[in-house]
């Protein structure tokens, strides 16, 4: 009778060494399963050193062996490069192919071997660490020179797989380092690994160097596949995992909060959908952060926390516009129930800003998201079909989290042909249109419900005003003229917001 193959269930699982970075912990499912062999590849500078010391230092903190074999470096060169991070490799042994000694004149023959000679002298000194320390976690850095030793493919493929088999049985976990200077790539490596990780580096006309990871191959590991943004500075590597909304479903109940200005939300049809995302366009200068802002204040005097992600102004201009127009946020950031991030698009991946956005809403517990604007957004991004893809990501994952989420958008131009850098209208829930428009020889604003996926929204067209109350709807107005030709001017007899003060004077 034929034995029917064991369920995934049965088989016990895998024990996991840290990686000592979070982000590729959790790419990995949990980290590297134990005993194996994996390569590391990138460029040089792309941060392999960086992350192979991460790993050992964090087998350190667990009570773990850590040795860091080096064919390139010197360890007082290593030590730097920890120092540079804030580390000491106290108790992480560290193996020089080629000491001070080695290279002194006396010795100068010594270094002078045949390939196979001095490749095998290579191979059993490592040996001989590994047997005297008996490790759990080994570094081997890197690879360029056991294949310049080597020479020969059929000879470096054996030496590998003699480490290989030799590590397993010591039950090792090996990072194996390689800069991929080999001619048309190594693929012979990657069938010999356990697993393969990528780190690559780019250099746009502007701006930092975007440092990217991707996962070859990981045998047995449900990973998380794709380009995960990457940042290395003072504290090492920082990996930052690309977002899937599908993950992260949650039950929330389907309501309407108030934006803090009774005309506004009755002409959005009742207030600002929980789970969705309203998009504010229209030129500059005419009140689309002023009202997002409005909208974030009653938001927080409800007793919630808000998250608002400033891509365009500095905290300063902010904060005087605020409190010119009667909007008190300042108490609110003081008690950190309201968080402001300046940030600079030059200077933040696409990565690094969703992951932001993603620990505000889950570990901060963030009702309320602004993103403003999105035209610099743009400037972090390759091209703007990249934006749309993260940007659809990040929407769907903020809306299955019950959040509120204003999105802000410049236009081109003040009045006529006005034109937005992107089109985000089908990702948008609700949109709000803001314009400028001419009555009784003054340039006055107007503001209208062009979309809302949620609620029944009105189909007027509203004046809209910024005072000493803040934000100001007034009623319906009719009798516009030349709105289709971009130029809209207003003849009608509604009273406007204006004329009050007007007949006083």
């Amino acid at each position: 009778m034929r034995t029917p193959p064991s369920s995934p269930a049965s088989f016990p699982a895998q024990p996991r060494a840290s990686t000592g970075i979070a982000g590729l912990d959790s790419v990995l499912g949990g980290g590297l399963p134990r005993g194996h062999l994996y390569l590391l590849e990138g460029t040089p500078g792309a941060g392999k050193t960086t992350l192979g010391l991460q790993f050992l230092l964090d087998g350190r903190e667990r009570g773990e062996r850590g040795l860091y074999v080096t064919l390139s470096e010197t360890a007082a060169e290593l030590g730097i490069v920890a120092a540079s991070h804030g580390w000491s490799l106290e108790g992480i042994e560290v193996f020089e192919l080629v000491t001070e000694e080695g290279l002194s004149a006396s010795a100068e023959q010594s270094i002078l071997y045949s390939s196979e000679v001095e490749l095998g002298e290579t191979t059993r000194g490592v040996m001989s660490a590994v047997q005297r320390l008996t490790p759990s976690r080994v570094v081997f850095d890197s690879l360029s020179e056991m294949r310049l030793l080597a020479q020969d493919p059929l000879r470096y493929r054996r030496q590998i797989l003699a480490l290989k088999h030799f590590f397993a049985a010591r039950e090792c976990t090996v990072l194996l380092l390689d800069d991929m200077t080999a001619s048309g790539g190594d693929l012979q490596l990657h069938s010999i690994a356990h697993g393969v990780l990528g780190l690559d580096q780019a250099s746009g006309d502007y701006g930092p160097v975007r440092r990217h990871l991707r996962i070859v191959k990981m045998r047995g590991v449900k990973y998380r596949g794709g380009d995960h943004d990457v940042s290395l500075d003072t504290g090492g590597l920082e990996v930052f995992p690309r977002l899937i909304a599908a993950e992260h479903r949650t039950e929330f109940e389907a309501s309407s909060v108030r934006t803090g200005t009774t005309a506004f939300d009755a002409l959005l049809g009742g207030g600002l959908a929980r789970g969705s995302n309203t998009l504010f366009v229209g030129p500059s200068g005419v009140g689309k952060t002023t009202t997002a802002m409005s909208c974030v204040l009653a938001a927080l005097q409800r007793g919630e926390r808000a998250s608002y992600y400033l891509f365009d102004e500095g905290m300063g201009t902010l904060l005087q516009r605020c409190d010119s127009l009667n909007l008190p946020i300042r108490s609110y950031l003081e008690n950190g129930q309201l968080e402001v991030f300046a940030l600079d698009p030059a200077e933040v991946s696409p990565g690094q800003f969703t992951n932001m956005v993603r620990n505000a809403v889950q570990k901060r517990g963030a009702c309320t998201v602004v993103i403003d604007s999105l035209n610099a957004y743009l400037q972090a991004m390759p091209g703007a079909k990249f934006l749309l893809l993260q940007m659809h990501e990040l929407l769907n994952f903020l809306n299955q989290q019950g959040i509120v989420t204003l999105l802000v958008l410049g236009q081109h131009g003040i009045v006529g042909d006005v034109r937005s850098d992107l089109d985000l209208s089908y990702l948008s829930d609700a949109i709000v249109l803001f314009r400028f428009f001419e009555a009784r020889g003054q340039l006055l604003k107007a503001v209208s419900v062009v979309k809302s996926r949620t609620n029944r929204h009105e189909l007027t067209i509203r004046e809209f005003r910024l005072g000493d109350a803040g934000v100001e709807v007034g009623p319906a107005l009719t009798d516009f003229e030349g709105v289709l030709s971009g130029v809209p001017s207003y003849n009608g007899g509604v009273r406007l917001l204006g004329d009050a003060m007007v007949a006083v004077a």
